[in-house]
């Protein structure tokens, strides 16, 4: 049966003019006509080539999650608050050194070098930040430049673009450290009809990172700019409520921003998004909130399992319970992320069966609507 495919054309109009665009960078890397610039995916020349790559991997275009999640996890999409889970639990890096300079509990980074160090991977696209705070993804093959890349920047960042430059090469094994959006872009390329997946079977580990919402690059620099030199700033974070507050880190220390005064420059893409705790991905990590110097670790695929439990083992990371109530309060959040997007999706199309890009049973909007 023939696939229709689905190009640059109709990425530029249905996605980048609407604003749907999250930057994850899964259209860049393949071609020489998009190319991404100060947080933006740019069309250098016009591409009339029915390819498809671009459009089909994109998060923002046609997505089945029972597809995705068969490609993925081999079973149907679990439409729940969390998505498919094995197991829920707190974790942290064994290692002092990497606690002190990673984001919470440094468990992304410590996995991450033992799955180097292991040979489970030969390199890992990671995301990291220039002087001017514009992250772009990486490439890490030794736990140096692993730990170089900790802490989180919360401006969104074309990191699938790397994977797909640095999956053409000889490497066979790579990881990746992806928030939701490009987590779902990898899963749409694993379950990608076109004969041509950008070798995607090269993908080994996905690390999943919990995110609420990405901040778009030109507009947030020049306001932070006026409040911290940018060279100097170190790594972001948002603490717990009650704070309220964007925190940044710099050189001469911290400083306190309103929320309020942050979420302006918040992605439009990123209010039709119904994924908080990257649910494609093989673990997915976050914060541990109110418990201070943990990750909360979601283990969802056997790989994601088996490299935890001999990270444990050799006491690369620890692990604790988490609390219900810790587990009631992540399941309640995603499930509001997912009712405002799938709100949002709804205001914008003016129907409750136009999701946009969303391919959902009528049940599970139902469900997530309740």
């Amino acid at each position: 049966m023939s696939v229709e495919v689905k190009g640059c054309r109709e990425l530029q109009s249905e996605v980048l003019a609407k604003d749907l665009c999250s930057l994850c960078g899964a259209c860049v890397g393949m071609c020489p006509y998009l190319v991404t610039h100060k947080g933006r995916v740019v069309a250098l020349d016009e591409c009339n080539l029915p390819q498809g790559r671009c459009y089909t991997f994109c998060p923002r275009t046609s997505v089945d999650l029972d597809v995705l999640s068969q490609a993925v996890f081999g079973a149907a999409y679990a439409a729940d608050e969390l998505g498919t889970m094995q197991e829920a639990v707190m974790a942290r890096a064994g290692d002092d050194g990497i606690r002190s300079k990673a984001q919470y509990g440094g468990t992304v980074t410590a996995l991450t070098c033992f799955a180097l160090d292991q040979g489970l991977i030969d390199s890992a696209v990671l995301t990291a930040s220039d002087e001017s705070i514009l992250p772009s993804g990486t490439l890490a093959t030794n736990t140096a430049q692993v730990r170089r890349s900790a802490g989180s920047n919360f401006v969104a960042a074309p990191t699938v673009a790397a994977f797909n430059r640095e999956s053409g090469k000889e490497i066979q094994r790579i990881g990746v450290v992806a928030t939701p959006c490009q987590a779902l872009a990898l899963a749409k390329m694993k379950a990608s009809p076109l004969e041509n997946r950008n070798n995607i079977d090269k993908l080994k580990l996905t690390i999943g990172l919990f995110c609420t919402w990405a901040l778009r690059y030109e507009e947030f620099a020049r306001f932070l700019a006026a409040k911290a030199p940018l060279g100097q700033i170190v790594k972001f974070d948002i603490p717990p409520p009650p704070a309220n507050v964007f925190r940044v880190f710099a050189d001469s220390g911290s400083t306190d921003i309103p929320l309020d005064q942050v979420r302006p420059f918040i992605r439009s893409a990123c209010g039709v998004c119904i994924d908080m705790t990257a649910e494609f991905a093989d673990i997915s990590v976050g914060s541990a909130e109110g418990v201070e110097g943990w990750n909360t670790l979601i283990i969802r695929s056997d790989a994601g399992r088996e490299l935890v439990e001999a990270a444990q083992g050799k006491g690369i990371i620890e692990i604790a319970p988490l609390a219900q109530q810790n587990l009631d309060h992540l399941k309640e959040a995603s499930l509001l992320k997912k009712k405002r997007g799938l709100n949002k999706v709804i205001e914008i199309t003016g129907s409750d069966e136009n999701l946009l890009y969303l391919r959902l049973t009528s049940e599970a909007v139902k469900g997530f609507l309740s």
